[in-house]
Order: C-alpha cells, then structure tokens, then sequence
C-alpha cells in the first residue's frame, strides 16, 4: 500500500503515471527475485464439468507460506483451466520450444510467403513465428478470462503475484489430458 501511495504522490495524481511508475519498482523487485531458487509450490488439477479435458499443473514458489496462501493455489487452478480452454498450448515459455520444431515451422512459413517480395519475407515470417508462439506457448497468451484479468498475458499476471508475494512463480510443468488425443 506504502508503495501505491508513494507513486502516487511522485506521479502528482496522474493514476496512469503512477501505475508505471509502480511496474518500474515492481520490474526492479522482480530480477532480484529471479535469481532465487523456486522449491516449494503446489500441484493443481482442473477437470471440464463434462469430464473431457483435464489439465495438472505444478507450479512453484520459494516458501510453503505462500505454497499455501490462497491467491498462489488460485493462480495455478485458473492457469490450469487456461490451459483446458487453450489445446494449442503445448510450452511453457518460447525457450523450452525445441529448435527443431521452431526451424521447422519457420520453413513451412517461408514456403507461405515465397511469392512476397523477398526484402519483406523476413518481417513476415517473423509476425507469423511471433503468432505461431502466441498460441502454442502458454507464458505467452492472453487469459482466456481476458475481461477478468485485463487483457493481461499468463506471464504478466505471474509477474504481478510474484511482485505481491514477493517470490520468484514459476509454472514447472503442465500436462493436458483430452479424451480422444
């Protein structure tokens, strides 16, 4: 709270200007958690009312404090029914996608565009790779509750809560079960 009203003191009133001045702070809080090892955490588990899609998930923090602190357990059951809603989802973060997988797609990509005049293909094979991450990488995407969360990215929300808690959230693993798949 002490850190709200000082943004906004520093901002003059201006809300947006103190909403980045707060990211700032929060962004400088963040990296010297980053460096922190992310043992402790909590397994959850979200199965589709029709018992069609389930998703288990584990996500870690540094302490069993806040393993156990409702807003972290939250985070990680709406995570997991992100992930139920999005069966694209295959990767945690742009670097866990294999290098084989990202070349293969990028051919595929060059082959869409040969017809594009070649000093542009570049650019356009780029927004398509960017598109492609988008959805296959879960840090990546938009909440699929966008409305509830702003619009905001998975990433940006486990920024927000690490920032709050002040620990370093980290998503380990995820596994998606589909009947049918």
């Amino acid at each position: 709270m002490m850190d709200c009203k000082e943004a906004l003191t520093e901002a003059a009133g201006d809300m947006e200007r103190a909403v980045e001045l707060l990211r700032v702070k929060m962004g400088n809080k963040l990296g010297k958690l980053a460096g922190r090892e992310a043992a402790e955490g909590t397994v959850q588990s979200y199965i589709h009312a029709t018992g069609t899609v389930g998703v288990l998930i584990e996500v870690n923090c540094n302490t069993d404090f806040v393993a156990r602190n409702d807003e972290f357990v939250a985070f990680a059951r709406e995570v997991a029914m992100h992930i139920a809603a999005s069966p694209a989802t295959r990767f945690i973060d742009a670097d866990s996608v294999p290098a084989e997988e990202r070349e293969a797609e990028e051919r595929v990509f060059a082959e869409q565009v040969a017809d594009k005049p070649a000093d542009i293909q570049p650019k356009i094979i780029q927004g398509m790779l960017d598109k492609w991450l988008d959805e296959v990488v879960l840090l990546r995407q938009q909440h699929v509750n966008a409305d509830r969360h702003e619009n905001k990215t998975i990433d940006q929300i486990r920024e927000e809560l690490s920032a709050k808690t002040g620990e370093n959230i980290v998503i380990t693993r995820f596994q998606r079960y589909a009947v049918g798949e």
